[in-house]
Formats: C-alpha cells, structure tokens, sequence
C-alpha cells in the first residue's frame, strides 16, 4: 500500500483505454497509479472495459476487481467519477444517463479547469471514420494490434535478457508509418474541429493509444494515451496545469512523471 504522505491531490484526472478483458494490459500498474493519487473528479474516458475481447474469451484476473473496487472506493469517497463510454465498451451507451453505483454514465461532458477554460471530454470513437462506417475494418484492425502485441512479447523477453528497455512496436508503427500519422492527424482534427464547433477551449480524449499535448491546431489538444502499453493519464493540478504522465518505475520501484505543462499546453 501507498503511504499517505505519498498521495498526490489534483483536482481532476483523466485516463482512458484500460482494456480489462484485454492479455496483457497494465492493471497492475494503474492501481498503484490511482493509489498514489486522490482527484477531486475522475474521467474514464472510454474503453475501461473491452467488450470485444470479453465476448471471444472471459478474461478476468482478480487484479480487475481490485482496479474496479478502488474506483468504487474513491467514488464513494468523495471524488465525482465519470465514466464516458468507448467503442470496445459500447454496451454501456445502453445506460448513459444512469449511474452504477457512485459513477456517472454520460457520453460526452464538459470540464472546467481551475482557470476557467473548457474542455470538451469525449472517448473520440465518434469521429473515427473506420469505426462509424466499416466496423468490420475495426475489428480487423484490433485483431492486428493484438498481434503485435503478442510480438511485443517477444521482442521484449529477449531485450530484458539483454538488459534493454521496454519498447513497443505499435508506438513505433504509430510514429513512423506513414498511414499511421496520418490516421493521428485527421483524428486529432476532427476532435479539434468538434470542439471549436463546441465553443469550448480544448478537447480531452482517448480511443487512438497515442498520448499527446499540443495547439498546433489552435485548440488545447489532449489524448490520454492507455493502459495496455504506455501507462499514461492526465492531471489537473491545484492551479490549473494539465499535466501528461507517463507512469513508469524506475529501477529504485520509484513512479516517474512526465515534466508539468501549463494550462496552454506548452
């Protein structure tokens, strides 16, 4: 357990694309994440739960119960918890509206950082042309990502032998293929372009596994990234800063983040 002297307070965190269903992904890791945290207001920003890979084969350790009942705990606590559906968990768009238990079901809301601005939160499935128009494409493209994956395992199993980092082959396909960061940017506009329509001064959201911050577009752009690979969230401090974390343990066990970045993102 945590050491209370070691729990952060912020005002709001955001993270998205756990996967429970999903071999493997980083529960482990995102329970001593929200253990090492207490957020005014949480947002799990879609796909928490992986319908998909739940229908084909039960997948469901006792880690995930552990992870679900913390959420539960720190709802009951205190912290307003919301939850905005994805594509992997679109069943539960069923019951948007409602609550279970302390957490709130809606598709799509609005925050207000301790500045003042707006931010559009949504999963971002929405505006993803393949998803919307050729479902079948989706699940051939989450087939494929499985499988490299599965060669990550691989890959990774002898880099350890050698002494080496993790390293992911998806992040990298994700990086320099070139359909991929085209992908990225058409997404990355479309969420742009829905919250200017919105008239809100950002967008937070998830559904692409690519962690980011950035205005290049002219509106405060922030993708949460996941918790099958990279291990990432967002936080709101006390006074406003967005802040992109990347919860890695170092040799020592201690968490690393990733360096503050201001409410305009830079």
């Amino acid at each position: 357990m945590t050491d209370d002297r070691e729990i952060r307070q912020v005002r709001a965190l955001f993270l998205s694309d756990v996967h429970l269903g999903m071999k493997p992904i980083r529960a482990k890791q995102l329970i001593e994440f929200l253990r090492a945290h207490d957020a005014e207001t949480i947002y799990l920003v879609g796909d928490i739960l992986d319908g998909w890979r739940l229908a084909k084969a039960w997948h469901w350790p006792e880690e995930y119960n552990v992870l679900l009942q913390l959420l539960l705990d720190k709802a009951m606590a205190g912290a307003r918890v919301v939850y905005l559906p994805g594509n992997h968990d679109e069943f539960l768009r069923e019951y948007l509206g409602t609550y279970f238990g302390e957490i709130e079901l809606v598709d799509r809301t609005v925050h207000t950082s301790a500045t003042g601005k707006t931010y559009l939160v949504i999963h971002g499935d929405q505006f993803d042309v393949v998803v919307m128009n050729a479902k079948w494409l989706a699940h051939v493209g989450d087939w494929a990502y499985n499988a490299a994956l599965r060669v990550n395992i691989a890959i990774n199993w002898v880099r350890r032998r050698l002494g080496l980092q993790y390293w992911s082959l998806s992040a990298w396909a994700k990086q320099k293929v070139k359909n991929a960061v085209s992908v990225i940017g058409r997404f990355e506009e479309a969420l742009v372009h829905e919250a200017r329509e919105s008239g809100v001064d950002g967008v937070i959201c998830g559904h692409i596994h690519f962690a980011d911050m950035h205005e290049r577009l002219g509106i405060h752009y922030i993708n949460t990234g996941d918790w099958v690979e990279s291990c990432t969230a967002v936080i709101e401090d006390r006074e406003g800063a967005f802040e992109l974390v990347k919860w890695t343990e170092m040799i020592t066990g201690e968490p690393r983040r990733a360096k503050p970045r201001s409410a305009s993102g830079v």
